[in-house]
């Protein structure tokens, strides 16, 4: 399973967006630059998110989204049902009237197993804490800036 592109550029925008002050309306423009989304493909992937109540639309001056939830109320994998719809990993999953030796094949239990781990594990990842790791993993790339007064006391 591979997500798409647009659910992919949706996690992107909603962590953007989840980095901002709480309640905070960002531009479209400027989720489109920092997030590298041309501006029609940036509505169309918003859409969802719209319409499940992640997203909010701000029309207008001033006018832009900004995120209907709290970020810690918000997980991956409500991002990604969103955008793709109900996660299956085999069409068994998803009809069980799809194939007749659903009731005794044996890696038909493998794909639940598989699924409900999947989607335990994206469940548990909400935007606060992408945010708090995107932030250490940064500080960990980026060393502190000295500035003069901190090397002038070391001489």
């Amino acid at each position: 399973m591979i997500i798409t592109r647009a659910t992919e550029y949706a996690i992107r925008a909603v962590l953007f967006m989840a980095s901002q002050p709480r309640g905070e309306i960002v531009l479209k423009k400027d989720i489109c630059r920092e997030q590298e989304i041309t501006p029609a493909f940036l509505t169309k992937i918003l859409q969802p998110l719209i319409k499940q109540g992640i997203v909010g639309s701000h029309r207008g001056v001033g006018g832009g989204f900004s995120l209907a939830k709290d970020p810690a109320d918000i997980s991956l994998l409500d991002v990604i049902k969103a955008e793709e719809g109900p996660l299956y990993l085999n069409l068994c999953l998803a009809d069980q009237t799809s194939c007749d030796r659903e009731p005794y094949c044996p890696v038909n239990q493998v794909w639940h197993e598989a699924r409900a781990q999947l989607l335990k594990v994206l469940e548990k990842y909400s935007f606060a804490q992408l945010c708090d790791m995107g932030a250490t993993a940064q500080r960990a790339i980026i060393p502190p800036v000295e500035d003069e007064k901190s090397t002038l006391f070391r001489q």
